[in-house]
């Protein structure tokens, strides 16, 4: 892998697939995605949301076979009809800690690293309701 970001929808496709073949090869405990602060509504580049207070961006990490993600109720809600286009993608388990908002979401996928790549992409977007150019980052590998 030479690059680490992308901002349309083929080129992170393909960024993701590529970061899962190399997950895969260097056998890396995970790999992380994040999205570009300046593309999440709400939230400053700093990171800052707009009362000041630090607010995480949106980041899907995978091993192995599964997907994990951080997410609202409504969130969650636009995941799981996401999941009517994924049907080989299913939600393994749902934790609500009681000291956070929303949910912890643990999704299963027993697919190729292309489609992975494009559960990815569409995840983050309809998730967290991201414009079509939003950046994605591979932070972690």
């Amino acid at each position: 892998m030479t690059r680490f970001d992308a901002a349309d929808a083929a080129d992170r496709r393909k960024l993701f697939a590529e970061a899962v073949l190399a997950h895969r090869n260097r056998g890396s405990p995970f790999l992380t995605v994040e999205v570009d602060p300046a593309d999440v509504p709400g939230v400053d580049p700093g990171g800052e949301d707009d009362d000041g207070e630090g607010t995480p961006v949106p980041w899907i990490q995978f091993a192995e076979k599964t997907f994990n993600l951080d997410c609202t109720d409504a969130e969650l809600d636009r995941l799981k009809r996401l999941l009517d286009e994924f049907p080989e993608f299913r939600i393994e388990r749902i934790d609500r800690p009681e000291e956070a908002e929303g949910a912890n979401v643990r999704v299963t996928a027993r697919s190729d690293a292309s489609r992975l790549g494009q559960f990815l992409d569409r995840a983050l977007q309809v998730t967290y309701d991201l414009d079509d150019d939003y950046r994605a980052w591979v932070t972690e590998l």
